[in-house]
């Protein structure tokens, strides 16, 4: 009987094998295997200054509060520092593993175990991250490499259902992002929104300033060919190819625009994975001369494989009820995930544009009754602050604290820009080395205070003249002069 159960689970493979999607696997498993090696090398230099023992929101005061099952991480069993270096240490081993393609030379249950792992142990950081890991790239990465785990290896056909999930994440991650921003801010409905984007967004790259430039009938060719990438091209994937490949090669173009004229951490980059994906093996052959040959014999699917890949499909399909409910509701909910596991979410961006780019400058002085010239600024690695400084690329890295000081002066809550002000007063070598520049060399300043400025970018005229790429002018101070004694009794008050 169980013999008989298995021949008739193989003579499914003619239509559960997806025989031509063979590089779309490698790229997909190989892509997700470099971003979660980046991710949690990211997390090996940032994670403790931001949320360890001795971070702005450390972790053991989140765990103390929230439940496990709706944060489920390994941290809430137990947080040290030094287990935080071990998980993002393995995790950084486990991700270069899978880009050479290590466990992809054993049996397919292998490499799901591999990623599994990996999404565990990525989603046990996103969980107990707080406002340092609310980026929807954050979420994208954990449901991207769930999928990608269930792909197996080269031992086993591609499975078309698989292929389809694929299809499904990329659909609501474009038209999500398409829909927020229609139904969001009229300037994406009169077409005027990169009029402001390339000087808002919140980390300009190398090209924005020319971006920025361009005439004003490109921004609204940009705006138009937004809405077709994002509303029109994604039902493109749902057709029989070589339709869906087309889709994917128009998100690849696009989104390789927007890692040229911004830093979105790997936002772009994991979009351009799921792109390249739905591009048949046919396809990549015409184009590149690469890829299996045509003539493959499709080898069968074990059985027991077949039944895993169908349950977790199942699950998937039953979890993505209320993600196509909120891409349908008028109230779309941008960037949420609507269980703990971040299996299937809602994805989204710019919903609004901002008119204005307001920045927080971080100063400190060494000197115990400072005057107007004794202050000194904090340099950020990414974010603007010296007007004389080009904006860097530093995407698909993700910059934490660059990133979130940018939603400051938009109302975000920062309970942690106090703990940060400790920080610098004790001049904390983690800490600083968050920074770019640290003007006093490690030695503790006296008081530290922050200020918010109004900036824009130079017009072509200003930049041949001053050399400059920004103009500021200071709004307020949003934190006056502040020592430890002061912030000691602030604490207790």
């Amino acid at each position: 009987m169980p013999e008989q159960l298995g021949r008739q689970l193989t003579e499914l493979t003619g239509w559960w094998a997806a025989a031509d999607y063979d590089v779309a696997r490698e790229v997909l498993q190989r892509g997700v295997g470099a971003l979660l090696c980046l991710a949690f090398l990211q997390a090996l230099g940032q994670f403790r200054p931001l949320l360890g023992d001795r971070g702005l929101l450390p972790v053991r005061r989140f765990t103390a509060r929230v439940r496990f099952r709706d944060a489920p991480s390994l941290f809430h069993l137990h947080y040290s520092d030094r287990l935080l270096v071990a998980v993002a240490v393995l995790g950084a081993a486990g991700g270069a593993a899978v880009v050479v393609g290590l466990p992809q030379t054993g049996p397919w249950w292998v490499t799901t175990v591999v990623l599994l792992v990996l999404w565990a142990g990525y989603l046990s950081i996103v969980s107990v991250g707080q406002r340092f890991y609310a980026f929807g790239w954050e979420t994208l990465l954990c449901e991207l490499a769930f999928l990608a785990a269930w792909f197996g290896s080269p031992a086993v056909p591609v499975p078309f259902l698989l292929v389809l999930a694929a299809r499904w994440l990329l659909f609501r991650l474009e038209l999500g992002a398409g829909l927020i921003k229609w139904r969001g801010d009229p300037a994406w409905r009169n077409l005027t929104a990169l009029d402001y984007h390339h000087e808002t967004q919140p980390m300009p790259g190398p090209f924005s300033w020319h971006a920025h430039h361009l005439p004003r009938w490109w921004h609204r060719t940009e705006v138009v060919g937004n809405h077709v990438t994002q509303l029109l091209v994604p039902w493109l994937l749902w057709l029989p190819q070589p339709l869906p490949s087309v889709a994917g090669g128009v998100v690849v173009l696009t989104q390789g625009w927007l890692v040229l004229t911004g830093n979105f951490a790997w936002l772009n980059w994991a979009t351009i994975l799921l792109g390249a994906a739905t591009v048949s093996d046919d396809v990549w052959r015409a184009l590149l001369g690469v890829g299996p040959g045509a003539a493959d014999v499709v080898a069968p699917t074990p059985p027991g494989y077949l039944v895993v890949v169908a349950l977790v499909v199942l699950v998937l399909a039953v979890l993505s009820v209320r993600p196509a409910l909120n891409l349908a509701s008028s109230h779309q909910k941008m960037n949420t995930s609507f269980e703990p596991l971040r299996l299937v979410n809602a994805y989204g961006a710019f919903g609004s544009v901002t008119r204005h780019r307001d920045e927080v400058i971080v100063e400190g002085t060494l000197v115990e009754r400072p005057g107007p010239d004794d202050w000194r600024e904090y340099a950020f690695r990414g974010k603007p602050g010296d007007v004389h400084r080009r904006p860097p690329q530093v995407a698909p890295y993700h910059l934490r604290l660059d990133w979130v000081l940018w939603f400051v002066p938009l109302g975000a809550a920062a309970p942690w820009l106090p703990r940060l002000c400790e920080r610098l007063l004790q001049a904390d070598p983690a800490t600083l080395r968050l920074l770019r520049r640290d003007p006093f060399d490690g030695a503790p300043p006296r008081w530290v205070r922050m200020r918010l400025f109004r900036y824009r970018y130079t017009t072509p005229d200003e930049r041949r003249r001053s050399g400059d790429w920004w103009v500021r002018r200071e709004i307020e101070v949003i934190v006056a002069p502040v020592d430890l004694a002061l912030l000691s009794r602030l604490g207790r008050s």
